[in-house]
């Protein structure tokens, strides 16, 4: 089964990109590419591609808007790209949709491939519109942005599982690698995604920024321990220990009223 692939970006750079990595996939045939909405919607009318790699932020018109004209009923499946925009990543991890993160990662890029030839096989058109559906109604009308009060809860896929993570759950975030670690009270959960974005998601719900390397919920902090270094230890409700980076004590004292912790 040969793949029929449109690539739309308005970045020539990353549009060799995606090529690039697909030169090695025998079933993959390029078949055009794009570098506006109004050229995107109109070879999707014409010449109907099995999967698209959709840039989000394009001039003038968006790859969502793109979505809008074709209508959700008649768009063939989407790996969406983006550049670490933390509210769409949000929405499509809620829709159960695919994205890349850019610069692309080689095995991300694979992974989502894979996917979508899964995907693709399965021709399951009627739930993938659905989901494509959702992700237009929380877009904000005025503004195009992603409506953020649906994606407060974090959504991790593991082992076959889906689990919907509460920001209250949540003790402590710690970086690895290209991936987060989420603890709860219970287990962790790994994830595709960076410490900007989970800064971003967790920044209202009580949660701290600690390390480049480390977030924590606030309320789940029962001491501060001060090291012969000068610099501090933050010891959670589980009896955690973790490094409070100089950089960070400032805005977490603040926070918690130095006064009352020194």
């Amino acid at each position: 089964m040969t793949i029929r692939v449109l690539i739309v970006d308005d970045e020539p750079l990353a549009r060799d990109g995606v090529k690039l990595h697909l030169e090695s996939q025998g079933d993959m045939e390029i078949i055009g590419e794009c570098s506006n909405s109004a050229q995107t919607i109109a070879f999707i009318n014409s010449h109907q591609p099995d999967l698209v790699f959709l840039d989000i932020k394009m001039p003038g018109k968006s790859g969502f808007d793109v979505i809008k004209e074709v209508g959700a009923d008649k768009m063939p499946l989407v790996i969406f790209m983006t550049a670490y925009d933390q509210y769409a990543i949000a929405a499509f991890q809620i829709n159960a949709l695919d994205y890349l993160l850019k610069p692309i990662n080689p095995t991300l890029f694979h992974e989502s491939l894979n996917r979508a030839r899964s995907e693709i096989k399965k021709k399951h058109i009627t739930q993938y519109s659905q989901q494509l559906n959702k992700l237009l109604q929380g877009l904000n009308p005025e503004s195009g942005a992603i409506d953020t009060q649906n994606s407060q809860r974090i959504i991790v896929r593991s082992h076959g599982h889906v689990y919907f993570i509460r920001p209250q759950d949540i003790q402590w975030v710690e970086a690895k690698g290209d991936y987060v670690t989420v603890h709860t009270h219970n287990r962790k959960h790994l994830l595709r995604d960076t410490m900007r974005n989970m800064e971003k998601r967790l920044e209202n719900a009580g949660f701290q920024r600690i390390h480049r390397s480390l977030i924590v919920k606030v309320d789940s902090i029962v001491k501060l321990t001060s090291l012969d270094s000068g610099d501090y230890e933050v010891v959670i409700e589980d009896g955690t220990k973790l490094k409070l980076s100089r950089s960070y004590r400032d805005t977490l004292f603040a926070y918690l009223d130095p006064a009352s912790v020194l």
